[in-house]
């Protein structure tokens, strides 16, 4: 049995096949996700478990060089939106930030390897996780 790090076997198989640039979207429990996309469904309640919860998890194993949020988080969820990007800084402090709006973020989404469908339940709390290299 796994010990530590992701004990979900798909999010960890989901990461083990990440490669440079190769994309991983955390969405929230309302997020639409394309039909025959691979998929890990973490929702237990309204809120549980959250996208920091699931994201600092996440953190631990994967290499990331760039985030990717929606512009309307900044209006619409600026607390979420600060205590992510405080903790992705934790793991990575130069990892780039960008943001696009919500429309585009879900059309880039789609060519993600893999969605963590969360409980979060505020607005706009999605994120694309962007994978660097350890080299």
């Amino acid at each position: 049995m796994k010990r530590a790090g992701i004990l979900n076997s798909t999010i960890s198989e989901m990461v083990a096949n990440m490669g440079h640039t190769d994309m991983l979207a955390i969405v929230d429990m309302g997020f639409p996700i394309p039909d025959g996309a691979k998929k890990v469904d973490l929702v237990v309640d309204k809120g549980k478990p959250g996208l920091l919860e699931v994201v600092e998890v996440i953190l631990k194993e994967l290499e990331i060089e760039k985030i990717i949020l929606a512009e309307e988080m900044n209006e619409k969820n600026p607390e979420t939106r600060d205590l992510l990007i405080n903790l992705i800084k934790k793991s990575n402090n130069d990892v780039k930030i960008e943001f696009i709006p919500h429309e585009e973020f879900k059309k880039i989404s789609r060519t993600s390897k893999g969605f963590v469908r969360t409980g979060a339940d505020k607005p706009y709390s999605n994120v694309i996780l962007v994978s660097g290299v350890i080299f």
